[in-house]
């Protein structure tokens, strides 16, 4: 957390708020973050966009800050009381501030003169990842189906939340191999991943605790998860009780009756 459709949500937000303005101090509090401020004060930000699970400045005329907010991570337009000991960076524009809160110091910002660094996959929520190439995907490895589609090598912006909710309505159990799955098959783990994050960016994403819009909201879609965090509870498809299991160190929820 925060996984494609929370980081969709976050820059949506700054693309109303900080297009068009100029940076004109930089505060790095956190030794860990190191940034050249001679290349990023004085420049005007030109573009915000997502790249996976990453939040990309566009500077003008070049250079790009980027952020990957990891487990607690947020950007934010103000700073509470209690957030301030956790606050690792200000950007101040001309218009106001972004803090970048980081408790668990995970979350990481970095610049980039020219170019994205990171190798990632496709990213669901575009006219490239369609069925055909999902189905390439899955057939040219042995992984468990799950573990596969979070490697954002593969496929970037999925994490844990939406994997396990996107393998449910496909009905595939998670611990498949993944070029065990059929042609129908994958087509249905296509329409899961795609339909879920749509349906999860409408809801401005998922709130459990550390995941905030840039104004201090929370997403709603926790409200409509089917199998995540629900251990125990009735699936709502068949009625058998979810399982939690662990995978590669993480916890995943399935229904025993309907994956499989």
């Amino acid at each position: 957390m925060p996984e494609l459709p929370e980081i969709e949500t976050i820059v949506r937000g700054l693309q109303e708020t900080i297009i068009g303005k100029t940076v004109k101090r930089l505060q790095v509090l956190d030794p860990l973050i190191t940034l050249p401020k001679n290349k990023v004060v004085g420049k005007r930000i030109s573009a915000v966009e997502r790249m996976g699970k990453y939040i990309v400045f566009h500077l003008n005329p070049h250079g790009s800050l980027i952020f990957h907010l990891r487990m607690s991570g947020k950007i934010m337009s103000g700073c509470s009381a209690g957030e301030i000991k956790h606050s690792r960076l200000v950007l101040h524009l001309d218009t106001g501030a972004l803090w970048f809160i980081n408790p668990r110091r995970l979350g990481t910002v970095e610049f980039f003169e020219d170019g994205f660094p990171h190798a990632l996959g496709p990213d669901p929520t575009t006219p490239e990842f369609t069925p055909r190439l999902l189905q390439g995907i899955l057939a040219a490895s042995r992984s468990p189906v799950k573990t596969l589609i979070m490697d954002q090598r593969k496929i970037s912006g999925l994490g844990n939340i939406y994997a396990s909710e996107a393998l449910w309505r496909a009905g595939i159990d998670p611990r498949r191999a993944a070029n065990s799955l059929n042609t129908q098959e994958a087509s249905a783990l296509h329409r899961g991943i795609v339909n879920v994050l749509e349906e999860a960016i409408n809801h401005m994403g998922t709130t459990f605790s550390d995941y905030h819009t840039v104004d201090g909201g929370s997403g709603s879609f926790q409200n409509f998860l089917a199998v995540y965090g629900k251990d125990g509870e009735a699936c709502p498809r068949c009625g058998r009780e979810i399982k939690q299991i662990t995978q590669s160190g993480r916890s995943t929820y399935l229904c025993p009756g309907c994956q499989i």
